[in-house]
């Protein structure tokens, strides 16, 4: 037995020296391939119009229906939207009429995922919880998965007939603004319906929160796109880097995105519902001392 162990044992380390060889001599051939095959940008467009297109959008733009002319954003965001429709309505029509007092692992992930904005919700507005659970729900799976989209890749022409990949919905700034002002909105109704006018003043004091979700959004981000697009434009770093820098950069922003939104939403949402304190009654500075009895006289 001990024999048999020690030939294992062996076997296996064998297999992980052959491994580590394998991959160092793929690693030296990459950077071999980088060294030889390095050369100058496209002179198509310089890296400054790369840039800026990615910004603006006011280059590159996709005929919608052969009506207008649109950003590729747009486009993304269309995609994205119609895909989270479709799969929801399979869920419930399909899938939740089947979940079992014993869950599956998809019945699981789907729980697991209610019950985080959901605590999330109780946790920041346990006043309200209902609408604001599902806000967050749908918003945070929305600027996830929108973010992810631009992994995969799509493809479309633009109206010079260049092939460009769609990119990130909420890359684009009119998306960011979109969403910044949609979660304000439902900020300041559920504070008007819950506490009157008081309570949209005082979602109305912090006039400044759409411009900081929106541009919280928009730059974490085209950070990200900025960076991939470098990655790309430049052959000599084009060909481990995107791997590592694309994936890394979007799952990262896309969960810290999801996170800090519905939390913003869950707190701000909280506090505009929040029920007023009832008043005390004044208590007067000086207090009374109790009159002494009246000592009885004997007869």
């Amino acid at each position: 037995m001990k024999g048999m162990v020690i030939d294992m044992k062996k076997k296996i380390s064998k297999r992980r020296a052959v491994f580590i060889v394998v991959w160092l001599l793929l690693i030296f051939f990459l950077l071999g391939a980088i060294l030889i095959l390095k050369s100058p940008p496209n002179e198509t467009e310089s890296i400054k119009e790369v840039m800026k297109d990615g910004v603006l959008h006011d280059r590159n733009k996709i005929s919608l229906f052969g009506i207008i002319d649109v950003n590729p954003a747009l486009i993304s965001a269309y995609v994205v939207t119609a895909v989270l429709l479709v799969v929801a309505a399979l869920i419930r029509i399909f899938a939740i009429p089947k979940f079992k007092y014993v869950p599956g692992k998809f019945q699981i992930v789907i729980e697991k995922l209610v019950e985080f904005f959901n605590d999330m919700a109780h946790a920041n507005s346990p006043h309200k919880t209902g609408f604001i659970s599902a806000y967050i729900f749908s918003a945070g799976v929305y600027i996830f998965f929108s973010t992810l989209f631009e992994l995969l890749g799509v493809q479309a022409v633009t109206t010079e007939g260049h092939s460009i990949a769609l990119p990130a919905p909420i890359a684009d700034i009119n998306a960011a603004i979109a969403m910044g002002f949609m979660t304000y909105t439902i900020i300041l109704l559920g504070g008007i319906i819950c506490n009157g006018i008081n309570g949209g003043l005082k979602v109305l004091k912090d006039f400044s929160l759409p411009i900081s979700m929106s541009f919280r959004l928009f730059g974490a981000l085209l950070s990200g796109l900025l960076v991939t697009e470098l990655v790309y434009y430049y052959i000599s770093l084009s060909f481990v880097l995107p791997v590592v820098v694309g994936i890394l950069f979007t799952t990262l922003h896309a969960l810290i995105q999801t996170y800090v939104l519905a939390t913003l939403a869950s707190v701000f949402y909280g506090e505009a519902v929040e029920p007023k304190k009832p008043k005390e009654p004044k208590r007067s500075g000086k207090s009374k001392q109790p009159e002494a009895p009246e000592e009885s006289t004997a007869a």
